[in-house]
């Protein structure tokens, strides 16, 4: 009727002033979803690999390869009880392995550790993003990062996160 008419008036509006941002501002944008799309669809992957071999998957992870890698995107995994790491894909992190997640504070100060832990311990299926400085694996400069974490398997807590 009528009111599909009206929809399509505004959809073609809301299309123009899309394309009427500059294309930098755009990619960039772009990049961001895609980056977040990409983060939270390697999480489920790597919720269902932890249900099906825990040890296997920890190790997969720490490798940093294959599906649980992908340029800046990779895995890391505590602890929910004691907070510690029990895998970190980032090859310039892996000093974290075996530390206590709460104790972490990015370069501003910020305590997104305790945060990290805290999402873990949520009911399973609750994603949690937490924002924080933290160097990639292509580059130990610390850069922003967002990363979403759930609890996995009950007794676990594993983040993908995405730089911005």
């Amino acid at each position: 009727g009528g009111n599909d008419m009206v929809r399509k008036i505004i959809f073609a509006a809301a299309s123009g002033a899309v394309l009427a941002l500059s294309p930098a501002a755009f990619a960039q944008q772009t990049e961001h979803l895609a980056g977040g799309y990409e983060a939270r669809a390697m999480l489920r992957n790597v919720v269902d690999e932890v249900k099906v071999n825990r040890q296997q998957a920890f190790d997969m992870f720490n490798q940093g390869e294959g599906r649980f890698r992908n340029g800046d995107i990779y895995v890391f995994c505590t602890n929910a009880k004691d907070g510690k790491f029990v895998a970190m894909g980032n090859p310039n992190a892996k000093e974290l392995l075996g530390q206590d997640v709460r104790t972490l504070k990015d370069p501003t100060g910020k305590a997104y550790g305790q945060e990290i832990y805290a999402a873990g311990q949520k009911p399973e299926g609750e994603i949690t993003e937490v924002s924080y400085l933290f160097a990639k694996p292509t580059d130990p400069k610390p850069a922003a990062k967002t990363s979403f974490v759930t609890k996995v398997d009950n007794d676990y807590a594993c983040g993908v996160g995405y730089y911005k």
